[in-house]
């Protein structure tokens, strides 16, 4: 047998080795195609991205012609450059750096030398093409927005890098890729599959027809068109009213977890980002350090939520059975707790119980609430993981698992926090009685906190916010139809909603109602402190507003932060009861309303330290200001504004 092992291995490999040989050299002509590469033109078709429409079927983005000139370095010769150069309206240094840039990437593959000229620019270069060997033109596809709406929703197209191509072989130099929003979300979906064409050329370099009779090459694909969830009535609605602040609106269906409207403030029109001027564009927007209109606040601004967390600290309290709905506390204006300490209340003060305490917004009501909830121990680890546990449950504090390339997870405090903040212990229920208020440690997205109304609304369950509505042919992923139970009992929602019912009818938010439309809401207003050339400044507070509608078979749940807004009723609230009534009614009644939010400019609250104004790139700041660096610092918070 060990006579026989070495000749049958030696057997065997051979054959391995001459089944190989043949694969490669008779079946498989790919070697031979890359060795022939020098005598063969590689041409890609690039299709069509597929256009992407509102959850109404209005068309959003569609495509338009582009034309990139590209480059075979090595076919360079006899060139004109001043003519060249002029025709292009670019310098001669930028020339030189094109072409070093080609024959970095390959002397004889041709790359994009300019991309995206537009029709006027093709034209006038295609008449004298003739006269620049080594130069063609390609054409292309680039976005045509429908509306001037929604930037942060969309994204924009850009071209890939040289890490986007080590790590996907699909791009090459110069393909173009989505980021931000849907484009990149749905990038694969979207570009489409793009066609190759491989042409033989003899050796004068010159075309003599199609590699073995087209045997390798390919059409290409069209992109699939996609449908979103947004409203574009309701988006388009949404950055008017927040024209001149700066913040974000996110509005959900709550029987789906479809997103309506995502909005941020400042914004600025797609149609920058397209074209020759897309790089300028953006990098005059994406260094606007203060105004960040690049920088989706709906879905990344951390802020501590304020009032409206009293909701969780109420069904937390009621799930744990330390307080039902009778139970009552006095609030003496406001709540004595450790050694004098006083967090200040605006309610009134009285006697308060769980549906006065709500919609009066009672600090010291709910205070109470959650130093019941967590306990008298001295250090309440088990207790606080409790309440931890329960609030996460709404999707706040994790990231929720939508789709859109960005997010923040927010933060709701745990035991593991504290362990970290007080290393040699000493911390008890009073060191952290201002996550009772929705300050302290707690910090919410305006997306979160529209899925914690949306769970509300549903008496206890929610589907993960998303963007996508369909896609022709494919399913949407199943993680958007998968309901999410809270750990708090329905029974304990009832009482919960008639509270934030009676926030428009007797409370915070008196004043705000929309006729014939039953609106639960709950107003917020947080302290805003920031780090200016080093100092500790108080800032207007932020206005915080969050509801549902109608009462009774919710069709929209809705978050508003206005950063620097004053009271949750001056400006967040008066936006929701006016996006809630267009949504609904397709119509606006409170026009009040309506021309007190649209009239009011927050401007002059951030220049309060003017520097110099920025470029007028933003659509809805026209008179953008930029500040000296302001680092935020968040603070517990002892008072709390409700009016």
């Amino acid at each position: 047998m060990r006579k026989a092992l070495l000749p049958a291995i030696i057997i065997v490999a051979g054959l391995l080795l001459l089944i190989r040989l043949f694969y490669l050299q008779v079946i498989n002509d790919t070697f031979k195609l890359k060795s022939e590469n020098n005598a063969i033109k590689i041409i890609y078709d690039y299709p069509e991205r597929g256009y992407i429409y509102d959850r109404n079927g209005e068309l959003l983005v569609a495509n338009q012609p582009s034309y990139d000139i590209m480059v075979t370095p090595r076919e360079v010769k006899n060139l004109d450059t001043t003519t060249f150069c002029s025709l292009l309206n670019i310098t001669k240094a930028d020339f030189i750096r094109r072409i070093e840039k080609a024959k970095v990437y390959s002397p004889m593959i041709r790359s994009i030398f300019l991309p995206q000229l537009n029709k006027r620019e093709f034209a006038a270069f295609q008449e004298k093409v003739r006269k620049f060997p080594g130069f063609e033109i390609q054409k292309r596809a680039l976005r045509d927005y429908q509306v001037a709406v929604g930037a942060n929703v969309f994204g924009f197209i850009t071209q890939v890098n040289e890490k986007i191509i080590e790590k996907h072989p699909y791009y090459k130099s110069g393909d173009l890729i989505g980021k931000q929003g849907v484009e990149e979300s749905y990038e694969t979906i979207l570009r489409g599959i793009k066609g190759v064409k491989y042409v033989q050329k003899d050796k004068y370099n010159r075309e003599i027809g199609s590699y073995k009779e087209g045997k390798f090459d390919t059409i290409s694909t069209q992109g699939k068109d996609i449908h979103l969830t947004i409203d574009i009535e309701l988006q388009k609605y949404g950055e008017q009213l927040m024209l001149n602040k700066r913040g974000g609106i996110v509005a959900i269906e709550p029987k789906t977890g479809e997103i309506l409207a995502l909005v941020t403030a400042p914004s600025y029109d797609p149609a920058l980002l397209v074209g020759r001027e897309r790089s300028r564009n953006y990098t005059i927007l994406y260094n606007d350090s203060l105004a960040k209109p690049t920088y989706d606040r709906g879905l990344l601004a951390e802020y501590p939520p304020g009032s409206p967390f009293k909701i969780m600290t109420g069904l937390v309290g009621l799930q744990e059975q330390v307080i039902d709905e009778q139970t009552s506390f006095v609030c003496n204006h406001g709540f004595s707790y450790a050694r004098g300490r006083f967090q200040g209340c605006h309610c009134g003060g009285g006697v308060r119980d769980l549906h006065v305490g709500i919609y009066k917004s009672c600090n010291a009501y709910f205070s109470n609430v959650y130093l019941k909830t967590i306990g008298s121990e001295s250090v309440p680890y088990k207790a606080v993981d409790i309440w931890s546990d329960h609030v996460k449950s709404f999707g706040l504090g994790q990231f929720m698992g939508y789709d859109l390339p960005t997010g923040r997870k927010g933060k709701i405090p745990s035991s593991k926090t504290y362990k970290r903040m007080y290393p040699n212990g000493g911390w008890r229920n009073t060191a952290i009685i201002s996550n009772a208020i929705g300050q302290g440690e707690v910090l919410a997205t305006p997306i979160q906190l529209a899925n914690m109304m949306a769970a509300v609304s549903n008496e206890g369950y929610y589907y993960t916010p998303h963007i996508i509505k369909s896609i022709k042919g494919i399913p949407i992923d199943k993680k958007f139809t998968t309901k999410h139970i809270t750990t708090i009992d329905k029974k304990y929602f009832p009482a919960m909603i008639s509270g934030l019912f009676d926030v428009y009818n007797f409370g915070t938010a008196h004043g705000l109602n929309v006729p014939d439309i039953d609106i639960c809401g709950k107003t917020g207003t947080a302290e805003n402190y920031a780090k200016i050339n080093g100092e500790r400044v108080k800032l207007e507070d932020h206005s915080i507003f969050v509801a549902f509608a109608p009462k009774d078979n919710p069709k929209i749940a809705i978050a508003i932060l206005v950063e620097n807004g004053g009271f949750g009723a001056t400006i967040a609230g008066p936006i929701a009861s006016l996006m809630i009534e267009k949504y609904i009614k397709k119509k606006v009644t409170r026009v009040d309303l309506e021309k007190r939010i649209l009239e009011k400019s927050l401007q002059s609250r951030y220049a309060r330290f003017v520097k110099k104004p920025t470029d007028t790139l933003l659509t809805n700041t026209p008179k953008e200001i930029i500040l000296p660096e302001i680092k935020s610092e968040k603070t517990p918070k002892e008072e709390e504004h409700d009016n």
